[in-house]
């Protein structure tokens, strides 16, 4: 049977990433808040509720979260979903956590550039044009 994990979130960072060193890579941790909204019928109102998602990024796109992203922006995840599973310390109890490993990030809203992967450029200042020609002297 094939298997297929592909996840894409549209949230709101909740922190500013966490970036760290590991074996010379770099991993950077945000959190994603994710609204969604509905009309409930029965209350004839208008409902929300957040979910809050924990991402690792990797490499490149790591660098480029804890350079351009911090708390409130807003960002698109693609990646896939990861059980992380441990032993408490404290209770000795097994624990679980899904998180997300982020494979390609774009940011989104002010005018920003989208990193995919870390492949592209990070944002670039806005091309302001010359007007050094006085309007009566252009060279054409």
């Amino acid at each position: 049977m094939a298997n297929y994990n592909k996840v894409i979130l549209i949230g709101n960072l909740t922190r500013d990433p966490q970036v760290r060193q590991v074996g010379g890579k770099s991993i950077a941790e945000i959190g994603l808040a994710i609204n969604n909204t509905w009309f409930d019928k029965a209350s004839n109102s208008k409902k929300e509720d957040t979910t809050f998602v924990d991402v690792t990024l990797w490499g490149k796109t790591a660098e480029l979260a804890g350079r351009y992203l911090t708390k409130g922006k807003s960002v698109m995840i693609t990646g896939r979903l990861k059980l992380d599973t441990w032993d408490d310390k404290t209770t000795g109890q097994k624990r679980s956590k899904m998180t997300v490993v982020g494979e390609e990030m774009q940011f989104l809203g002010g005018g920003t550039q989208a990193a995919r992967g870390g492949t592209q450029e990070a944002p670039s200042e806005p091309h302001v044009p010359d007007d050094t020609f006085p309007p009566d002297d252009v060279p054409f």
